[in-house]
């Protein structure tokens, strides 16, 4: 999840940056601020991969492995560090590091179209409308009051709406992102890819554009729980806005880092599948074994049968442990870029 995501896309919040809800901005602005956007993404990408993958290998290593294999996440990271050093705790990292800048910018611009729809033609019929307007309250953006008729409920389907369409994009990249952190073998000879390019050839000339999208449907699930994400996220936002004295940058902190682990204790369940089936050998022509789970509930109901209730929440320490620093550091990493930026 990108932290562009947890800090600038909440039209509820003060001294918003989100170009998309303030309506009648000159088409020069707006322009200009999806420049900023753009490049401050890729560095918010940088930051939170920096400090996130590490616990993402570890996370999961633990869901796609034998459960003799590892006892824990501090057992599954001294091994990775003993057998394959530092250098084994980034294996993956090519791919989301530049899936990020895409991801992010495909997010925000989604997220705030799909807020905009839904404000115009849902939430603004008088039935609709009587019931959001508890939640409803002036908000500034730059430098202009607008009435922001939006609820928690309409973020939160906001949200639903831009996780499928972001799926399009996150579903490949994770996809080879997880194939390579599950390489073990510490000499390159003996893995199957050598590195994302690889990966990336050898699944398409034996699967086509169907293999390098496998598990798409469960990324679309799984993102499906970007309810609970952005509509948390404006909870907090509301909260912290009206009874703390904290700036702004503080609010976007705490309460993208809170959203964020809200969104792992609901969705993480859903995390586990989906990286089983994105582990799943492929078989055929890629001879990298027996495929397993032709379908999301095969995958499931396998989780289930080994290792019942506790399965679906392996490797869930180091993402919940991973949730608040990554997203809370990419968040400060966006922010000080925005401001550095030439107007």
């Amino acid at each position: 999840m990108s932290s562009v995501q947890t800090s600038i896309v909440n039209p509820d919040r003060k001294n918003a940056t989100n170009e998309a809800i303030g309506q009648g901005q000159p088409a020069r602005s707006a322009q200009h601020k999806n420049y900023k956007g753009f490049v401050a993404g890729v560095f918010s990408g940088i930051s939170k991969l920096s400090v996130g993958h590490p616990f993402d290998t570890i996370k999961v290593r633990l869901q796609t492995s034998e459960k003799v294999q590892f006892k824990g996440p501090l057992d599954c990271l001294l091994q990775t560090l003993r057998h394959e050093g530092v250098r084994g705790l980034y294996k993956g990292a090519t791919p989301p590091l530049v899936g990020w800048m895409f991801m992010d910018s495909i997010m925000l611009g989604s997220l705030t179209f799909y807020r905009r729809i839904l404000k115009d033609n849902v939430f603004s019929s008088p039935s609709i409308l009587t019931i959001s307007r508890a939640t409803s309250r002036k908000f500034e953006n730059t430098n202009r009051q607008v009435e922001d008729s939006l609820p928690t409920t309409g973020h939160g389907i906001a949200g639903i709406m831009a996780g499928g369409t972001v799926s399009f994009v996150a579903a490949p990249v994770e996809h080879i992102k997880a194939r390579l952190q599950v390489q073990y073998a510490a000499d390159k000879s003996k893995r199957l890819y050598s590195g994302p390019i690889d990966c990336i050839t050898k699944i398409a000339r034996a699967h086509g554009i169907r293999g390098i999208y496998h598990g798409l449907s469960a990324t679309l699930l799984f993102r499906s729980f970007f309810f609970f994400w952005w509509g948390s996220y404006d909870l907090f936002t509301r909260y912290f806005s009206d009874h703390t004295q904290l700036s702004t940058p503080s609010i976007n902190f705490w309460a993208g880092g809170l959203s964020a682990q809200v969104f792992w204790l609901t969705s993480y369940p859903s995390d586990v599948v989906k990286q089983r089936i994105m582990t799943d050998p492929l078989g055929g022509a890629l001879r990298d074994g027996e495929r397993r789970f032709p379908r999301w509930k095969d995958a499931a109901k396998e989780i289930w049968r080994r290792d019942g209730p506790r399965g679906f929440w392996r490797g869930f320490v180091p993402c919940f442990l991973r949730a608040f620093p990554a997203n809370a550091f990419a968040l400060v990493a966006f922010e000080g870029v925005m401001r550095g930026l030439p107007e």
